[in-house]
């Protein structure tokens, strides 16, 4: 995410001049702060504590998945970054269930809907209608962007609702018998453009 590199390359500029770096354990994962003259970011890796964050409920039965070498959290994360005018959120959680991805998609649908309409991605692009929710986000817009849901694997479905700048995604892939399920809300920068260059489509 190029947004996530420049922050990432800015903090590390900032060490030199001078900034507080906190590391707490908390539950199964870890809670990093950093503090500058300029702002900080936040990382929190504590499946818990994502989980309860995110406004999305875990399907039933589903398990966090885990890093095969070593047991860990394969992908539980809260990052709260904020440089004056620039502040970006994004949490995120990957599960499996045995279930197949159209019965966790029933599952969701009515989980996401309480955010507005709900729009079917495949490959950036719709799946049947609507094509564009109601706050004017789209399946292209995250890659416009170059935001990549990556809980699931290429040709993975997607379920989004809200805007551009705040979103609730569900990312579901066929995983043997079950499915992945990859569970994200994102809080973006009011700055970012949207769409193509050539429409004038932009925030």
């Amino acid at each position: 995410m190029r947004s996530g590199v420049v922050a990432a390359g800015l903090l590390g500029a900032l060490v030199l001049a001078g900034c507080n770096v906190r590391s707490k354990k908390e539950g199964t994962g870890e809670n990093v702060k950093v503090a500058t003259p300029f702002g900080g970011m936040q990382v929190k890796t504590d499946e818990a504590a994502v989980s309860d964050g995110l406004g999305l409920p875990v399907y039933p039965g589903a398990t966090v998945l885990k890093k095969k070498d070593n047991g860990k959290d394969d992908d539980a994360a809260d990052v709260n970054m904020s440089f004056g005018a620039f502040k970006m959120r994004i949490k995120a959680m990957s599960y499996h269930s045995d279930d197949a991805p159209e019965k966790v998609a029933e599952f969701y649908k009515p989980a996401l809907a309480k955010y507005g309409d709900v729009i079917e991605c495949q490959h950036n692009k719709a799946v049947g209608t609507p094509v564009k929710t109601s706050q004017g986000l789209t399946c292209d817009n995250n890659k416009s962007n170059h935001i990549t849901v990556t809980e699931a694997g290429s040709g993975e479905l997607e379920y989004k609702t809200g805007s551009q700048q705040h979103q609730h995604i569900v990312a579901l892939e066929k995983d043997g018998g079950g499915t992945k399920i990859g569970l994200v809300a994102l809080d973006l920068p009011g700055h970012l453009s949207f769409g193509d260059d050539s429409d004038g489509d932009k925030q």
